[in-house]
């Protein structure tokens, strides 16, 4: 039997430089061809690591993901910011470098966010996906979200269509 070494642990502020290059390489994978390229450039650039510094250090809720002790992902969680939808808290983001995903990681990092959500009173849950990323649709459903809410959002000149999953409480 193997044993993955991996562990998810609040990030540091010490992390912000591991957690912008999981955030550039695994934007690129997610949106490229999604996300107009000169919007998805600027949007990763705009999250360099004294960007991920700042909110560390400004409270945001990251979790990071490490294996055999490099940080490979990360995820962002806190209050629903959506008040009409009826789900306490929300994982605004989660992301794996691009060679750590499929391999259970994001099922990890997933449910550690919610457990984390949870300990904080926020027992449900919902989590936004491009409607064209169809990889994150597949996840989400298959880690038993429900659609309970589309909307838009604009790249330059460009809409796309996004989806919120629903995750009822534990």
């Amino acid at each position: 039997m193997v044993k993955l070494l991996h562990s998810i642990r609040p990030a540091r502020a010490g992390d912000a430089r591991a957690i912008a290059a999981v955030h550039d390489a695994a934007w690129r994978e997610a949106y490229s061809g999604i996300i107009p390229g000169k919007a998805l450039e600027s949007m990763i650039n705009r999250r360099g690591p004294a960007w991920w510094t700042s909110a560390v250090r400004g409270g945001s809720r990251i979790l990071v993901l490490e294996f055999d002790g490099k940080l490979v992902g990360y995820a962002s969680l806190g209050r629903n910011r959506v008040s009409a939808i009826p789900y306490a808290g929300e994982i605004f983001e989660l992301y794996l470098a691009p060679e750590f995903q499929g391999l259970g990681f994001g099922t990890r990092l997933f449910a550690a966010g919610r457990a984390d959500l949870a300990s904080k009173g926020y027992f449900s849950t919902i989590v936004w996906a491009l409607a064209d990323n169809e990889r994150a649709l597949r996840f989400y459903e298959k880690m038993g979200g429900v659609e309970v809410w589309r909307a838009t959002e604009r790249f330059d000149n460009d809409t796309r269509a996004r989806v919120a999953f629903g995750f009822a409480a534990n």
